[in-house]
C-alpha cells in the first residue's frame, strides 16, 4: 500500500471530514477523496461512514489507521536513521518523559543502564501524557518514560525500574513535623494529582493505593501543569504524592515524607516496535541487567 494514501486516511480520519484534511495536506478535495476510494478499492471493503455533518471510519477503517500510525512512525524512524548515517551523524538517544518521571529520574536510569560507559548519547525532554503517544508515533523521539501509561496504538511497553513513594507537604502543614507517614495517614486530606481520575492511569494507580488502604481519597487536578511534582504542594496547601528523596524540598516550602510500610510506583518504557535504535536497545538492556 502507497504510505501517502495511509496518510490521507488517517487526516480524514483525524479532522472528521475531507475539507480540513484537504486544507491540511495542501490537496484539492477531490484528489483526496479520489486518493481514499483508490485505497478502498485495494483494500477491498469500506473504510470511512460519509455522511453530509462528518466522516468516521468503519470498524475496518479505525483498525487500517492504528496499523497506518505504525507503519507511518516506523517509515519515519528509517528516514531518519538513514540519513543520520548518510550525514556521518552520532546516534542520539531521544528520551520523552512525561512530568510523573522527573528528570533527575530520567539521569539516574541513565547511569543505572552505564549510558556512558556504553557510549549512549541521550538527549531528554519533558512533555505531557497526551502528546507523548503522538511523538512516539511520528517519530520525534526513540523511547517514552512514563508511570502506569498503558501502550495503546500498538505500542511496546515494558518496566524497567521502580521507585519509592514518598509524600510532599506544605512546610507549616500539620503532618511535617511527623518522621515518616502511612497512607491511612491521609485520610481526610487533599490530595493533587496531575490528571483526572479515569483519564490518567498514573492518577488512578494512586487513587487505587488508596482504596487499598480503606478510603476514598479527595483528590485536586494541579493548576499549575509542567512543574516538578514536589511544588504542586505550595500554592495550594495541599498534599501530593512524588518521588523526591526525603526532606526540605522546593527551597524549604515543601517536606518530603517516606511511606511506612514503603510503597513502590513503576516507571515504563514506551517504544514504537519493529524499528531499529541500537542506542535504545542498549539502555533498556542496561536497564535489566540491573535489575
Amino acid at each position: 500500500m502507497d504510505l501517502r494514501r495511509l496518510e490521507h486516511l488517517i487526516a480524514v480520519a483525524e479532522e472528521a471530514g475531507f475539507t480540513r484534511a484537504a486544507a491540511r495536506l495542501h490537496l484539492s478535495q477531490q484528489a483526496l477523496s479520489t486518493s481514499v476510494r483508490t485505497l478502498e478499492r485495494q483494500v477491498g471493503v469500506r473504510l470511512l461512514d460519509r455522511t453530509h455533518q462528518q466522516v468516521t471510519p468503519t470498524p475496518a477503517g479505525q483498525a487500517l489507521i492504528d496499523d497506518a500510525r505504525l507503519l507511518r512512525a516506523q517509515a519515519r524512524a528509517a528516514r531518519e536513521r538513514a540519513r543520520r548515517i548518510g550525514r556521518g551523524e552520532q546516534e542520539r538517544l531521544r528520551i520523552a518523559h512525561t512530568p510523573a518521571v522527573t528528570a533527575e529520574e530520567v539521569a539516574e536510569l541513565l547511569a543505572r543502564a552505564r549510558a556512558e560507559t556504553h557510549g549512549i548519547h541521550a538527549q531528554a525532554q519533558q512533555t505531557f501524557p497526551g502528546d507523548l503517544r503522538e511523538q512516539l508515533l511520528a517519530g520525534g523521539c526513540d523511547i517514552g518514560l512514563t508511570r502506569a501509561m498503558p501502550a495503546t496504538d500498538g505500542l511496546t511497553r515494558v518496566q524497567v525500574a521502580s521507585h519509592r513513594l514518598r509524600v510532599a507537604v506544605p512546610a507549616g502543614h500539620p503532618l511535617a513535623e511527623r518522621p515518616h507517614l502511612s497512607l491511612d495517614d491521609l485520610r481526610g486530606e487533599r490530595i493533587m494529582v496531575w490528571g483526572h481520575p479515569g483519564h490518567s492511569a498514573y492518577t488512578d494507580l494512586l487513587i487505587g493505593l488508596c482504596r487499598q488502604a480503606g478510603f476514598e481519597p479527595e483528590t485536586e487536578r494541579n493548576p499549575v501543569q509542567g512543574t516538578p511534582p514536589v511544588t504542586a504542594v505550595i500554592a495550594t496547601g495541599h498534599i501530593a504524592f512524588v518521588t523526591a528523596p526525603p526532606g526540605p524540598a522546593a527551597g524549604g516550602s515543601a517536606r518530603v515524607l517516606d511511606l511506612e510500610p514503603p510503597v513502590l510506583v513503576p516507571v515504563h518504557a514506551l517504544w514504537v516496535p519493529h524499528t531499529t535504535s541500537p542506542s535504545r536497545d542498549t539502555f533498556l538492556a542496561g536497564l535489566a541487567s540491573r535489575g
